[in-house]
């Protein structure tokens, strides 16, 4: 993409609305634009961005054997009033009337309409265990939306539903959801912390939220420091072995780290005091086992081995999409703007030309361009006629992990300059080491697409459709 013809409306100045780095630096990058309170257009880079990180969670559920689906973002209030949360939800559910003067609402979850889907179809304990999930916008009508994505009223959330013979059974899907949602949040160059939370109005005896650290989170929390330096890192995992998830669950759940909702000062001060943390956190993401809640109000059961009938035991767990580009941001950027991860960056690299229309720079530029494209890589090439210096700040503001710059005197020694945005610090080379250089740090990255598992939870969907 040549920057002359792209769409990336960037302010100089920060808008007195934005409260939060966030926030400020996504209105000031050109990702977003307000549409109304709490709802946003994804202007073309911070849509890329969104896209690049639904793509690792789509491939972190499927990897875990949770089967792609798309409900509407539009439901029948007969659902849940089916369920008893019609009314019990509160105001920021949004009811709405048809022409046909029918209630509906504008979904904040599918709870409801992921039970009438497998009431339906589903009537065997032969076709489970089964996880079905999907990425769709929601809408909660917050009385007041504020820090841009981070709490806005339309959203883009991945929820999953997983439905079971057993609490047993539920409980190890809660285990693989844990350790898929692990390895997302560190693909994604974060380290979200899962901590005991408050089921709310979804309900559920067990719940853990994922919070990422970060001084203008929403909620309190307090841990134990040393959950800080566990990682899941590159180690693979079988989903389908109950004991192995049940040891991941309990190597990050096993030391205290509770949000305020549920914090226990008894407890907390049992941890030697050298350890206590007490922080803020940004919430990013949640699990949930809730038993036969819905199933037993809407009658989804399944026939048992000896004839009888149960109803299945069911969890919920939700990932929010648009909410953690706002998360990633708050954790990763500087004085001069955002530093993208490389898995979620909107561009791989940017090629900035110091002498626009000087036919040696303009020529490297363009054999530069064309070289990342072979590599199946995805340069923005800054091509305006525009001073250096304003070129680098827009670099900077977008937060592209690495920029190669083109210059006439770096031409005449036969060198491109390589600058590492997260570092700042720059490496003169040749144009085709710059390239095998910017390749070889994405291969990581490409492999996690290129590499897809399917396990038992999966395959056993794959009996009866």
């Amino acid at each position: 993409m040549r920057l002359s013809r792209y769409f990336l409306p960037v302010l100089k100045e920060t808008p007195a609305e934005a409260q939060i780095v966030s926030h400020r630096l996504m209105l000031r990058a050109g990702m977003i634009k307000q549409a109304s309170a709490g709802i946003y257009s994804w202007l073309p880079l911070g849509f890329r961005v969104l896209r690049n990180i639904e793509r690792i969670v789509h491939e972190e559920q499927q990897r875990a054997g949770h089967i792609p689906m798309l409900m509407p973002t539009l439901q029948s209030a007969d659902l849940w009033r089916e369920s008893g949360r019609y009314e019990a939800y509160g105001e920021e559910l949004l009811r709405v009337r048809d022409r046909h003067d029918r209630d509906m609402l504008y979904g904040p979850t599918n709870e409801e309409m992921i039970t009438d889907i497998f009431r339906s179809h589903v009537s065997s304990y032969k076709d489970l265990p089964l996880t079905l999930y999907h990425i769709q916008w929601k809408f909660r009508d917050e009385i007041r939306p504020r820090f841009g994505v981070m709490r806005g009223r339309e959203f883009l959330m991945k929820d999953g539903y997983n439905f079971d013979v057993s609490k047993e059974a539920a409980l190890h899907a809660y285990n693989r959801h844990l350790v898929s949602y692990l390895r997302t949040y560190e693909r994604m160059g974060l380290q979200a912390i899962p901590m005991r939370a408050d089921g709310g109005p979804i309900g559920g005896d067990y719940t853990h939220e994922f919070l990422v650290l970060a001084e203008t989170g929403e909620s309190e929390v307090f841990y134990d420091a040393d959950i800080t330096d566990l990682r899941f890192g590159e180690r693979e995992v079988d989903y389908d072995d109950v004991a192995e998830c049940q040891a991941v669950l309990e190597e990050f759940t096993s030391r205290y780290a509770r949000t305020d909702e549920t914090h226990d000062a008894a407890m907390f001060n049992q941890i030697p005091e050298v350890r206590r943390r007490v922080a803020r956190g940004i919430e990013v993401g949640q699990i949930f086992y809730f038993g036969t809640k819905y199933s037993d109000a809407m009658g989804a059961t399944v026939q048992t081995a000896d004839g009888g009938k149960v109803p299945v035991h069911m969890g919920s767990h939700g990932i929010g999409v648009s909410r953690l580009m706002g998360a990633i941001i708050e954790a990763s950027h500087d004085d001069k703007g955002i530093i993208w991860p490389e898995a979620v960056t909107p561009f791989h690299c940017g090629i900035v030309n110091l002498r626009q229309g000087d036919a040696g720079t303009d020529g490297a530029c363009a054999e530069l361009y064309k070289a990342l494209k072979a590599k199946g890589l995805d340069p923005l090439y800054d091509d305006r006629e525009e001073r250096a210096g304003a070129k680098f700040a827009t670099m900077d503001l977008i937060g592209l992990p690495w920029r190669i710059t083109v210059g006439p005197r770096g031409l005449d020694k036969g060198v491109v300059e390589l600058t590492c945005r997260k570092t700042g610090e720059s490496e003169e080379m040749t144009a085709e080491t710059a390239v095998t250089r910017v390749a070889g740090i994405y291969a990581p990255h490409h492999a996690h697409v290129a590499h897809h598992v399917e396990p038992m939870a999966q395959r056993s969907f794959h009996t009866w459709v």
